[in-house]
């Protein structure tokens, strides 16, 4: 498929990305593929990780004949600025200017446009639909209806259990509380008043941190009048997928909501028990076919005749 670099303004700072548009007359349909957390790029890789999210659902709405931009967040790739001192709202602008881009963007029909986002890339997703973005439609992946901080309590409590024998020992031998020590971490985060700050000696994104963990995105999700297809796989340890059922009933909107059997976070299958040491070797695969298939399917179906809504 023909790719271009698309470059365009986030405020003061300038945000590069990939633009694929299919092959033929135009205008085509178009999704804005939103990334995760962290320092990603526009294929959703880390330097850790190559998570290949955006790029791998880029390459399968293409062929289906649906225009797509990925980008590099803030600071990350060939994007200006620094991720470590970006907040969650900032995340939630830079999202915003893609989505103006891509809507103005050749080839592309800007009242037929999707949002497509990825673990925060879904909730900020869910900002932009509940503020009423131009788009016909928005796809949560890995998504979560729970205020931050409560999702991070949950992810300890789910991790605990899959920490290696040798360590779950220690814990108990020194009893320590998981749930207990991260809420004591939580309330460090919260007395930060700077963009980035060290806890424990490690630098990290303290203000985006204040951010992600006051955000509820339950109002959010009320507000949206497009539809909606939520996905979450059953072995997800980073988001419930009980809250898949929270989006249908939030969400105003017809939702699509589909709990995928033995896929991970990050859309990857995983026989046996959840494991999350186990996503290093899960990304060296592609996606799960049925993951993709979804996403490709719901907006194909959202894009045929369908016009934007909000402006």
């Amino acid at each position: 498929m023909p790719e271009t670099t698309l470059t365009f303004p986030s405020g003061a700072l300038t945000l590069s990305g990939t633009l694929t548009v299919p092959p033929g007359p135009g205008p085509h349909p178009a999704a804005l593929l939103i990334p995760g957390s962290g320092p990603l790029d526009r294929d959703s890789d880390h330097r850790r990780a190559r998570l290949g999210v955006t790029r791998e659902l880029a390459a399968a709405l293409s062929t289906a004949g649906i225009a797509t931009l990925r980008y590099d967040k803030r600071g990350v790739g060939a994007s200006d600025g620094d991720w470590r001192a970006a907040g969650f709202s900032d995340n939630a602008a830079d999202a915003r200017a893609a989505l103006d881009a891509l809507r103005a963007a050749p080839g592309v029909d800007p009242d037929r446009v999707l949002l497509v986002g990825h673990s925060e890339g879904a909730l900020l997703a869910t900002i932009l639909a509940g503020d009423g973005a131009p788009t016909c439609g928005a796809a949560l992946l890995s998504s979560t209806a729970t205020r931050g901080e409560d999702v991070l309590i949950w992810q300890a409590q789910q991790l605990g259990p899959t920490l290696p024998a040798p360590v779950r020992l220690l814990l108990r031998l020194l009893r320590t509380d998981l749930t207990a020590k991260i809420r004591k971490n939580h309330a460090r985060v919260k007395a930060t008043t700077t963009d980035v700050a060290r806890i424990g000696g490690v630098r990290f994104n303290a203000r985006w941190h204040r951010e992600f963990m006051a955000y509820d995105p339950s109002a959010d999700l009320a507000r949206i009048r497009v539809p909606v297809l939520a996905v979450t796989g059953e072995k997800d340890l980073q988001v419930d997928a009980a809250d898949l059922d929270r989006i249908a009933a939030l969400v105003p909107a017809p939702v699509e909501a589909h709990r995928v059997p033995d896929v991970t976070h990050v859309l990857r299958p995983q026989p046996g028990p959840a494991s999350l040491s186990a996503y290093r070797k899960e990304v060296r695969g592609p996606l799960d076919p049925r993951v993709v298939r979804l996403v490709v399917d719901w907006a194909q179906r959202r894009t045929r005749g369908a016009g934007a809504v909000g402006g």
